[in-house]
């Protein structure tokens, strides 16, 4: 097996399945990449049993600066290979197998030997045996992902919460994650209908990988979902996901369908004061910001406080305030994660009571997304 190719687009191809590759897992050749080489294109491959990236470099790209000499498979350390073609020193590499998968790359005067492994020995990628596929924005899609992997548990004791849960059917999209204690769910309209409904839920560290690869710029992403696969095609680059077995709790219960207290704010101002009231509860053992609202006085006032170090106390003037008095608790570090994921909008949070869940929705098309947050007891 040998070939040259250009540098930079061979870079690329690496930091892209390298995003698959785990140096800590059980089975040894994953940590490998696997290089499929024909006269038409290079396929590289990364996984790491979760999740497995595939990527083509083709030949007839002028960009890629690719020639074949000769065809063949290898796999080679993910790490030291990538670290090493990122080093050399011309724009060009050449590649070559020898006898025992001995490696040879060399760009200029610079030659590395590293030793390979035999591809056959590298595991089978998921088959996804399906003919239906969903179109999916790339910005909207990526916009979906950062709205909601931030509610998805960190708790393996109930692994069904790791995921985002999606319920696709029709031209609609129900985005859903919680960890039990915060809840995020985002819906969005399709511009075209699809026949088939869907409903799965996929890791939220592959979908942190999979928002990582996609590019603002490309306009659409393919979908297509198995029994225990989902697989993302995005360009020359195949994504598959393993998906996560279980029944994801119906969530549409927690939602509170009524407030009686509403306050709304610009979501950077809020988050600015948020941030400052932190500053001091970090230091605290149990981590509160409290806040209190006066809708007669049109006030509201945050509180943070650490006995070791002192407290914060801001008043801050909200675009509108309706409903009765309250004073509610909760972690600051739930609310600045739900108040980013908002960005420049001007959004509602409506209270039911001091112990009952409370919401975040943008005052415009408000259905479309919500953030919940569970408050603490302090007393």
């Amino acid at each position: 097996m040998k070939f040259t190719i250009g540098r930079t687009a061979f870079t690329k191809a690496l930091n892209t399945v390298s995003r698959a590759i785990s140096t800590k897992t059980t089975i040894p050749i994953l940590t490998g990449l696997k290089l499929v080489v024909t006269q038409s294109a290079i396929v590289l491959t990364g996984s790491d049993a979760d999740i497995s990236i595939e990527t083509t470099i083709k030949a007839d790209n002028p960009d890629n600066l690719l020639a074949v000499e000769s065809e063949g498979s290898i796999v080679l350390p993910a790490r030291f290979f990538t670290d090493i073609v990122k080093k050399l020193p011309q724009d060009t590499i050449t590649l070559e197998v020898g006898e025992n998968f001995q490696t040879m790359i060399t760009s200029g005067q610079s030659s590395f030997t590293i030793n390979g492994l035999d591809a056959n020995n590298y595991p089978h990628l998921p088959e996804i045996q399906t003919n239906t596929s969903i179109p999916l924005a790339a910005d909207l899609f990526k916009q979906i992902i950062s709205q909601t992997v931030v509610a998805v548990s960190n708790q393996e004791s109930r692994p069904i919460l790791t995921g985002v849960h999606f319920v696709i059917s029709g031209n609609n999209i129900l985005a859903v994650a919680t960890d039990s204690h915060r809840l995020s769910q985002r819906k969005v309209t399709l511009e075209s209908s699809i026949d088939d409904a869907y409903d799965f839920v996929i890791p939220g560290k592959s979908l942190t990988e999979l928002s990582r690869m996609v590019e603002d710029a490309q306009e659409e992403i393919s979908l297509s979902v198995t029994e225990n696969q989902a697989l993302f095609v995005i360009g020359d680059t195949l994504f598959y996901s393993r998906l996560l077995e279980g029944n994801y709790p119906d969530t549409t219960r927690l939602i509170p369908d009524s407030y009686d207290t509403r306050v709304s704010f610009e979501a950077p101002e809020l988050l600015a004061a948020i941030e400052r009231a932190s500053l001091l509860s970090h230091e605290s053992r149990n981590n509160v910001v409290k806040i209190t609202i006066d809708p007669d006085k049109k006030a509201v006032t945050i509180y943070g406080n650490s006995p070791d170090v002192g407290n914060v106390e801001e008043d801050m003037v909200p675009k509108s305030v309706e409903g009765n008095e309250l004073e509610i608790s909760f972690n600051p570090d739930y609310m600045k994660d739900a108040l980013r994921s908002f960005s420049q909008a001007t959004i509602n949070l409506d209270f039911t009571s001091a112990l009952r869940p409370f919401t975040l929705t943008p005052t415009e098309d408000s259905e479309s997304f919500i953030q919940l947050i569970t408050p603490i007891r302090t007393f």
